[in-house]
């Protein structure tokens, strides 16, 4: 029978953690789960059905021992902005078409995994992940602007003629909406920060400090929901309520096969399903590493790839791990997966019977839990960091960040890909080269323009540090070339290879060329310190032949040595 590996070794010392832990992430994800469903434009119960049989089934195929899986912000906003594009506008479309989507995504991420293309995240620098993380977080809290104030402004907009309108038709509010919105943001924020510091002073436990201060957007529901429901203010003053959420737990469905709806679903699913395993690893490995676990890219293709199918047969749409509910797990002392599984129980226990308590919820006070959720994820200190280390990565960051804000995210990962690819291209189009010298009477060799050494004018010992490929080989060759015209005294060339690790037909074929010019200007082509694998490569090659292995060298000082005796 099939166990993973953490519930082959559970012990019952980690229970309790467990059990505390998934009693938290409950009570934080059922009213954050309406809200992101809120977000996306789905009904309230496709939210909370996304809530829990994906967390099971990432429990069982998941690498992460405290990554909370179910509907996140980003994931909302994709899926909502997806949805939009399809031009549909009954619920019940829209919601076939999310079960679809989630489908395509799980899918998408187990063919990943078939592929093994787990390290695809490394074609993502840290800049671009963080301007599109922050636009993103900027777009999902402007949305929800119009449902603090109670304001009519459609979906799908821009983000800055969404801040426009909601600018210009402030003074149109729902007064009392923006009374209940307006009090949820600064309930929440006490909850977060001030109760904190209060109930620490006081020398509350850490455990009871942890369940008191994430339980402030369920306090907010229940504040808010009662003051609806005692004053009627949904029918006397016109505020927005989420109404019927249908009781009992999701049935198991088979999502929609329609060729033509997975045409127009299918590139979406593909980004959807590539940042959702971004966002979900980034957390995953930080909180790991805390713990000295490991991360295995290929299986959390597997967990997330089963969790959205598993969201897609319970009637739900694409999930992900979220930063603020992992935090909680963590935090909370979740010691293995089995805090999901009690976190899911709980909200399956909400859908059964709990749900005709949410039909006053007003929508102010879930747009209240989005804004507060995201906000934290605008990220100013990485583009300080960045503007001060490497103003390349600041200007990635800048571009990724204003093409989501403005134009789309889809557009934005489409950039950030591109910036992450062009940049690296750029930079190892043109390597670093140093010319090196003696370091006293040592065997070391160091850059002539960072340490005081010695030179031989007949001798030119160069080391590149970077990879050769096609993109960088015209620029070594015009380097050495551009070198030795400069000085007419150079008989021998050392090229040190200490930092290639790799070298393609295009840079083998460059090398042939050097070694043709150099021989022409009666000059000799030297190679040291190549890696063992480059040379196997290098050993059958017709260049290895006209070279001569005897011009083959297995340090820099034997090089030098050698071709100083010599002359």
């Amino acid at each position: 029978m099939f166990l993973p590996e953490w519930m082959q070794n559970y012990q019952k010392a980690q229970l309790s953690g467990d059990l505390i832990a998934g009693i938290i992430v409950a009570v934080v994800l059922v009213p954050q789960s309406m809200a992101y469903g809120m977000l996306a434009g789905l009904p309230p119960e496709v939210a909370l059905y996304s809530s829990t049989l994906p967390l099971i089934l990432y429990a069982a195929f998941g690498s992460s021992r405290t990554l909370a899986v179910g509907p996140v912000g980003l994931m909302s906003l994709m899926t909502g902005a997806t949805i939009i594009e399809l031009d549909i506008i009954h619920v019940t479309e829209m919601v076939t078409a999310a079960h679809t989507l989630a489908l395509l995504v799980g899918i998408i991420l187990l063919l990943m995994r078939l592929v093994r293309l787990g390290a695809i995240i490394n074609f993502l620098s840290h800049p671009v992940i963080s301007g599109f993380v922050s636009a993103s977080a900027i777009i999902i809290a402007l949305s929800q602007m119009k449902h603090i104030f109670g304001l009519d402004i459609p979906r799908g907009l821009p983000a800055y003629e969404t801040f426009y309108r909601t600018i210009t038709q402030a003074p149109q509010s729902n007064p009392i909406t923006l009374i209940i919105g307006t009090f949820s943001l600064l309930l929440l924020w006490w909850f977060k920060t001030p109760l904190v510091g209060l109930l620490k002073k006081r020398g509350t436990s850490e455990e009871v400090v942890q369940f008191i201060s994430k339980s402030g957007p369920l306090i907010a529901v229940a504040f808010s929901t009662l003051t609806v429901y005692y004053l009627n203010l949904d029918s006397q003053h016109g505020v927005s309520i989420i109404g019927h959420i249908p009781p009992g737990l999701p049935d198991i469905i088979l999502p929609s096969l329609n060729p033509e709806l997975i045409k127009h679903l299918l590139p979406n699913a593909l980004l959807i399903a590539l940042i959702g395993y971004l966002e979900s690893i980034s957390i995953a490995k930080s909180m790991a590493s805390q713990k000295r676990q490991k991360i295995d890219s290929n299986k959390e293709l597997v967990g997330l790839g089963t969790a959205n199918i598993a969201s897609a047969i319970a009637g739900g749409y694409p999930v992900a791990g979220g930063f603020g509910r992992s935090m909680v797990n963590f935090s909370a002392g979740a010691n293995s997966p089995f805090s999901s599984i009690i976190t899911a129980c709980l909200v399956g226990l909400t859908l059964a019977v709990l749900t005709p308590l949410f039909f006053f919820l007003p929508k102010a006070a879930l747009g209240a839990i989005i804004v507060l959720a995201v906000l934290p994820l605008i990220d100013i200190h990485t583009l300080k960091q960045a503007w001060g280390y490497d103003r390349t990565d600041a200007f990635s960051m800048l571009i990724t960040f204003f093409t989501v804000l403005v134009i789309d995210v889809e557009s934005g990962i489409i950039a950030g890909v591109l910036m992450s690819i062009g940049l690296y291209l750029h930079r190892s189009s043109q390597p670093h080269i140093a010319i090196v010298g003696q370091v006293g009477n040592t065997e070391h060799y160091r850059n002539i323009n960072r340490h005081t050494v010695k030179t031989d004018k007949e001798i030119l010992a160069i080391r590149v540090d970077e990879n050769l490929y096609f993109a960088n080989t015209n620029y070594l060759e015009d380097t050495i070339m551009r070198l030795v015209a400069d000085n007419q005294s150079i008989n021998h060339v050392v090229l040190i290879c200490s930092s290639i690790s790799f070298i393609d037909t295009s840079a083998l074929e460059s090398l042939d060329d050097i070694l043709y010019r150099l021989e022409k200007a009666g000059i000799r082509l030297h190679l040291t310190e190549i890696k063992g694998p480059v040379m196997d490569k290098l050993r059958d090659t017709e260049f290895l032949k006209k070279i001569g292995e005897e011009n083959i060298f297995l340090s820099t000082h034997q090089a030098m040595s050698s071709l100083k005796t010599a002359n």
